[in-house]
């Protein structure tokens, strides 16, 4: 609940001073540039030492639709989206509604450009006259209409009483420290903040002070993370397609590579390819993979599908590679720029056959770093496709974390043979299960060694990589490689687990929605006292099965319409089945405490 919540069922005030703790929309429209505007008021706001979080939410055309960008400002430290207490009004597609949806006592900053605005008298209005602050602003014709949304950036720092400096430099920070573009913006800023100071009077409760709980933090993506710490697992062969939201995760290794991927004479030591589609970077990930390189492609739902075939060969044939998949609402025709958690299944047990994927499920920009170079140990010592499944809402959007930990070990190259270790065992058989944890040996090519080759042909084959139809080498063959995922239950990452000693009740999530459940966890300790198990990864290990047993009831709470988490911890706890319950909703926005905290409770009235 929101301070000024607090204050409207206490009967107080609204005057009352709200300090840090508000959240804030600005509607615009797609390709107008506001994102800039934007990302300069959420870098304030975290240079001023306050924890924030930004989130977009932008139509799929290019241009011209209506886009929302909220930001959680909260001296809490909680960053889960909530419902606006101020709105920037810019849009005059969607001014109306946006209006409407503000709560009383919310504050709407409008452009004077905008006709038959909604006038609420439980509102407070600020009119800002854009035209008149950006003229003669010495700026190309063609950017005015670009740099006219750093006026609402200007109103808004002198609202909340953010000094012009820190705006600043967040403009220096944003523009990468070009002075000419930071000084035309900040003209901007620094006009409708004179402005705003004569003419309008501060009616609203709402302002920013210095804290210091953003000290020693960094701000990035999750598909940078990811991308980065992809490096630093050593990928040096990425094929790709382009598809939203997955894009900025191979843009960021197409930046990231050239800095550090070099050997001594400066040539790169990399490989980026764009396939002509899924399937072919599926396939050349595989190519790369069973030649000993480490590979990498991001993707979305769609492409997923398409790689489909690949990914069930690689499957089959065990050969290592690493799939992000960057998960969005449905296909083109859904709402593709939307957050889901709805590819879980369909990752899952993607292929022709009886095949299961490990999975790795980051919820931070910190996770996305360390799965990303991770995943890569982890293919190479199952020797199998490994997913990585992000959203948009992490992977696109800018999130506060520590920096990240590098890897302190020599990468995990798994059961690879070398021409000694061939002479001295005297040779070997590709798919025979030597440890007993269904996991083979294998050779790169190039060994030099007569007895170092293998035929990678397909699924049907015995123990010595030979064309088999014979039913007792598939029965055999599938039967290690179960093996082989039973012994991947303890080299995937561990769930998180939060125990409350009180509780009854237990909840498990993943990803993103860890947010709003972490703040509505907070305002139920009393009413409903949970425990937390956060899943980072399938398939899952004993102490998932552990926190099940704990409870009597667990509620398994995902981003999705059908429960697919739910459906997958049922079948691999059948005896605990009953104490799971669903808790699954998507309409493509990131779930709010307030919702997570009202369902729970109102499934916890039924249970009784």
């Amino acid at each position: 609940m929101s301070v000024l919540e607090r204050q409207q069922e206490a009967g107080h005030a609204i005057r009352s001073p709200v300090i840090n703790d508000f959240s804030l929309v600005v509607a615009t429209a797609n390709g107008t540039g506001s994102q800039t505007a934007n990302l300069t008021l959420l870098r304030s706001f975290f240079k001023l030492g306050i924890p924030v979080h930004g989130k977009n939410i932008f139509p799929s055309n290019i241009q011209g639709l209506p886009t929302w960008y909220h930001i959680r400002v909260s001296h809490e430290g909680y960053i889960a989206r909530r419902p606006s207490e101020i709105l920037v009004a810019f849009n005059p597609a969607t001014a109306h509604d946006d209006v409407q949806e503000l709560p009383s006592g919310g504050v709407c900053i409008y452009s004077a450009d905008l006709k038959n605005l909604p006038q609420r008298n439980d509102l407070i209005y600020y009119r800002v006259p854009v035209g008149e602050l950006i003229a003669g602003i010495d700026v190309p014709v063609k950017r005015k209409p670009y740099i006219a949304n750093m006026a609402y950036v200007g109103v808004v720092a002198w609202m909340l009483e953010v000094p012009l400096e820190v705006v600043e430099e967040a403009l220096g920070a944003q523009f990468g420290y070009r002075q000419k573009l930071v000084e035309s913006n900040q003209q901007v800023v620094d006009r409708a903040y004179a402005w705003a100071a004569e003419n309008l009077s501060k009616q609203d409760p709402f302002r920013v002070e210095p804290m210091n709980k953003t000290e020693g933090l960094i701000v990035m993506t999750g598909n940078e993370a990811g991308a980065l710490g992809a490096v630093f697992g050593g990928a040096s062969v990425a094929a790709w397609y382009p598809i939203t939201p997955s894009t900025s995760f191979m843009d960021a290794l197409r930046e990231y590579l050239p800095k550090l991927r070099k050997d001594d004479q400066g040539k790169p030591t990399y490989t980026i390819i764009q396939a002509e589609d899924e399937l072919a970077a599926a396939g050349m990930l595989l190519g790369a993979g069973w030649a000993g390189a480490r590979a990498v492609t991001s993707t979305s739902g769609p492409g997923i599908s398409l790689m489909a075939e690949f990914v069930s060969y690689g499957y089959f044939t065990e050969v290592p590679a690493v799939i992000w998949d960057i998960q969005r609402v449905g296909p083109s025709t859904g709402l593709p720029t939307r957050t889901s958690q709805g590819d879980i299944a369909f990752a899952y047990t993607l292929g022709h056959g009886d095949t299961k994927h490990p999975i790795l499920l980051p919820s931070s920009i910190e996770e996305c770093f360390e799965f990303g170079w991770k995943s890569l140990d982890l293919a190479e010592q199952l020797q199998t496709p490994v997913f990585v499944l992000s959203d948009l809402d992490l992977g696109m959007n800018n999130w506060m974390g520590r920096p990240f930990e590098y890897p302190d070990q020599p990468m995990q190259r798994g059961k690879v043979l070398s021409a000694e270790q061939l002479q001295a065992m005297g040779g070997f058989a590709r798919y025979k299960d030597v440890d007993g944890d269904g996991i083979p040996y294998r050779t790169l090519p190039g060994t030099d060694h007569p007895l170092a080759a293998y035929f990678n042909r397909g699924s049907g084959h015995n123990e010595q990589a030979q064309y088999s139809e014979r039913a007792e080498d598939w029965l055999n063959n599938m039967a290690r490689i179960a093996r082989k995922f039973e012994t991947a239950r303890d080299l995937v990452p561990a769930p998180a687990t939060e125990l409350n000693p009180s509780a009854r009740v237990g909840i498990i999530a993943f990803g993103t929605t860890r947010y709003a459940i972490e703040e509505a966890r907070d305002r139920l300790a009393h009413r409903l006292p949970t425990s937390l198990l956060r899943l980072r990864a399938l398939p899952i290990n004993q102490a998932v099965r552990d926190f099940v047993a704990a409870h009597e009831r667990v509620y398994v709470i995902e981003l999705n319409r059908g429960g697919q988490m739910h459906g997958i911890l049922q079948n691999e706890l059948p005896e605990f089945a009953g104490r799971l319950r669903s808790i699954a909703y998507l309409d493509g926005m990131p779930l709010t405490a307030r919702w997570v905290e009202d369902r729970l409770l109102k499934e916890e009235e039924s249970s009784l």
